[in-house]
């Protein structure tokens, strides 16, 4: 399976620091899928229209079924994911934020001011991601009946 995975922060796309969430993506996916995984990366500023662009191209042209983000879903000024998110998809599918925020909150209080949606677009499901790395390997092993359900149906669909 193709999945796209796309890391937005200003740091680490500027050199800053290193992106630790788009590789503990790879991680935790490789080893919940049980199957080979093809990665396509991207690194971007939280720049909407960037975001915006890198979901459409991994969802139109890249073709990527499952396309994970990571970053940008707290409520600060330049957390824009879950916008450039609803941008792009057709149907917003709200219950995997909410998933993440619920089963989060317990040990970090703090995960309700997270703004993280998924949704739809064409036969991509894109899912926004928390930025912190152990986040990352809380909350997509929950996650994952979910997804192959939603790319069951989508492989399904007629174009």
């Amino acid at each position: 399976m193709k999945v796209g995975r796309v890391t937005c922060s200003d740091r680490a796309a500027a050199g800053v620091y290193a992106d630790l969430s788009g590789p503990e993506i790879e991680t935790v996916i490789t080893q919940l899928w049980g199957s080979p995984v093809e990665f396509v990366p991207r690194l971007i500023p939280d720049e909407q229209p960037q975001i915006e662009a890198a979901l459409r191209d991994l969802a139109d042209v890249e073709r990527c079924p499952l396309i994970l983000t990571t970053g940008g879903t707290g409520p600060s000024a330049r957390d824009v994911t879950p916008e450039a998110t609803r941008a792009v998809i057709a149907k917003e599918l709200p219950g995997f934020g909410e998933a993440m925020r619920a089963s989060s909150f317990p040990d970090v209080p703090t995960a309700i001011l997270s703004r993280a949606t998924a949704g739809i677009r064409g036969r991509s499901l894109l899912i926004n991601l928390p930025g912190r790395p152990a986040a990352i390997g809380e909350c997509l092993p929950a996650l994952l009946p979910a997804i192959r359900e939603a790319l069951r149906h989508l492989a399904q669909e007629v174009e």
